[in-house]
């Protein structure tokens, strides 16, 4: 029986959201008074992913006693957490755990966005198409705050660059992965790694998967809420959301 896993990267200090978060956690912060980390990790557990594996640094403990609190009443779901001292990157992360990921497709999640994506059409895409990585795209990204992707004909990326100062489109990476193992293939090795600084995706392992990914565009609201502006506006959003599902 296969085991739908998620990586819920959460670890940093949200620095572009200061002061808010200079004792509170930016995964911590409440959209409309919900957590944005519960908001993620209900949604996860609606859509029916069996672990989850949250990354710390920043005011951990908060983020460690939330959990508990959160766990006790949602037995369905396993989470675990992996506390960085200092901070690893997005790639520092998976290589870490590379041991937990098992041998089925896994998510790669960016825990500061805020999103209703039916994560589940997002897995069928995957395993229909068989790329060892599947990268959801949105139009209209800005260059200075996101990974800019080109595609080819068949949806594959051809060009990943993270905050180009010249982009060459305007289709950006929405912070939603799924790989599977092969993702490892792509990683330099230990001489081609930072030896100091962190070890990031973006900057260090997809340019180098070009080829190799495939597009997701599914149109669903997504939103990085790292920002004020983004941050006040998605408290609009949610506001929105909650008289429409009331």
């Amino acid at each position: 029986m296969s085991v739908l896993k998620a990586f819920l990267l959460v670890a940093g200090r949200g620095e572009r959201l200061q002061p808010l978060t200079d004792r509170t956690p930016k995964c911590l912060l409440p959209i409309q008074g919900t957590p944005l980390l519960q908001i993620w990790l209900e949604h996860l557990d609606r859509s029916r992913v069996d672990e989850v594996l949250i990354n710390t640094h920043w005011l951990h403990e908060q983020v460690h006693h939330f959990v508990k609190q959160w766990s006790a009443g949602h037995q369905r779901m396993k989470v675990s957490l992996f506390h960085e001292p200092a901070l690893l990157g997005s790639a520092g992360t998976i290589l870490a755990n590379r041991q937990w990921v098992g041998a089925d497709p896994f998510f790669i999640i960016y825990g500061d966005n805020l999103t209703w994506l039916d994560l589940q059409k997002m897995l069928d895409f995957h395993l229909k198409n068989q790329q060892p990585l599947t990268i959801r795209i949105y139009r209209g990204a800005d260059p200075g705050r996101a990974g800019i992707v080109c595609l080819n004909e068949n949806g594959i990326v051809i060009d990943f660059e993270e905050k180009p100062r010249k982009p060459k489109s305007d289709l950006g990476a929405g912070g939603i992965y799924i790989a599977d193992r092969r993702i490892f293939d792509f990683f330099p090795n230990p001489e081609q790694r930072p030896v100091k600084g962190v070890f990031d995706l973006s900057y260090h392992v997809l340019p180098r998967m070009a080829g190799n990914m495939q597009a997701y565009a599914s149109g669903e609201f997504s939103l990085d809420i790292g920002c004020p502006v983004t941050y006040q506006k998605a408290q609009e959003i949610w506001a929105e959301k909650m008289v429409a599902d009331s």
